[in-house]
């Protein structure tokens, strides 16, 4: 499927869905198919990743990922307060990237737009560049300095798996590349290329602990992990921000797309997500499984901690400090990439 093709879906679903909702106020396009061509085909295992504005302080739990028209969307909605002020969002590695382009669907108010062309202008300016490096380099810290080693099993792993993940972040920032979710780590691997700073690429796997893991041994937790998201999904009730992530409609982008890693040799680069999905799908056989479903499950999800280097409670705070001390080394790439980005105003 063309890109256009998938885009006139979402806009479709825009006016279908979200425009008569309370607080509507705009809707604009996010994630990795941001300045894509229409004529491309959408890559696979993708979807199209809209935010929807609205006026309400607190706005709905994000629908997620859904099907529309034969494409997958992933809907989140964002209030209008978090645009109110232009230095915050061009200072928001998360946000910016969106308005760099011309992504609005909608815009009744036309400050959405007007939004855009101030962000647009000042985008690859270095000094707004490095905020958003300084944006990711927090984020890094506070999520690590936070772990508490006392959660359940499946949230402490979440605490120290994503913090140390927004590492490839800083890479991909630096490099005015839109941070993406599942394929942060294959994306940062070839910036770091691009820039001749390939060799400090392992450095990123060791913080995660999958240097050494081989093909097979992920394909071997692919297949249980097939098997822990089929479970979970079926006992599924409770409300998460992810739930969506962990339903029949998003099923063939964690299983079909790590496997898809793993064949064209990028077996180390799936780990973060199917990680990261064993985690999400505990956490909600906690909430919603009949008694013992977890247990069942929990051998597969301990495994991969396992093969990971996480066989103990401390083994996530004794990581985390360790990607805590790596920052500096972190930082010092990223210069390097903004020093030599020809994209950037300097």
């Amino acid at each position: 499927m063309k890109i256009g093709e998938a885009r006139r879906a979402a806009v479709d679903w825009v006016v279908r869905h979200a425009h008569s909702a309370e607080g509507y106020m705009g809707a604009y396009y996010s994630g990795s198919t941001v300045g894509l061509s229409d004529e491309l085909e959408l890559p696979a295992f993708s979807d199209i990743d809209i935010v929807v504005v609205t006026a309400l302080t607190e706005p709905p739990l994000k629908p997620g990922k859904l099907v529309h028209c034969g494409v997958l969307l992933e809907v989140t909605y964002l209030s209008m307060q978090q645009f109110a002020v232009v230095e915050e969002v061009l200072s928001s590695y998360h946000l910016a990237g969106s308005f760099r382009l011309n992504t609005i669907i909608d815009d009744p108010s036309g400050r959405l737009r007007a939004l855009q062309s101030q962000v647009a202008l000042k985008f690859n300016d270095m000094y707004w560049v490095r905020r958003r490096c300084e944006n990711v380099m927090k984020k890094i810290a506070e999520g690590l300095r936070a772990i508490d080693t006392n959660a359940p099993l499946h949230d402490l792993a979440t605490s120290w798996l994503f913090p140390t993940g927004v590492a490839t972040h800083l890479i991909l920032v630096a490099a005015l590349r839109n941070p993406t979710v599942r394929l942060r780590y294959s994306t940062a691997r070839n910036v770091l290329a691009q820039y001749g700073l390939e060799q400090h690429y392992p450095r990123f796997l060791d913080q995660l602990g999958c240097t050494g893991m081989s093909p097979q041994q992920v394909e071997a937790h692919l297949i249980e992990l097939e098997k822990t998201f089929d479970a979970a999904a079926g006992v599924a009730k409770t409300s998460f921000f992810f739930s969506s992530d962990i339903t029949a409609s998003a099923r063939p982008v964690v299983i079909d797309g790590s496997r898809e890693l793993i064949r064209t040799g990028y077996h180390r680069e799936a780990v973060f997500w199917m990680t990261a999905t064993f985690a999400r799908c505990h956490k909600i056989m906690a909430a919603d499984a009949p008694s013992g479903l977890q247990q069942t499950f929990a051998p597969a999800f301990e495994a991969m901690l396992s093969n990971l280097g996480m066989t103990a409670r401390e083994d996530f705070s004794r990581r985390a400090k360790e990607t805590i001390h790596f920052l500096p080394r972190l930082w010092e790439m990223a210069e390097t990439i903004l020093a030599v980005n020809p994209n950037i105003k300097k």
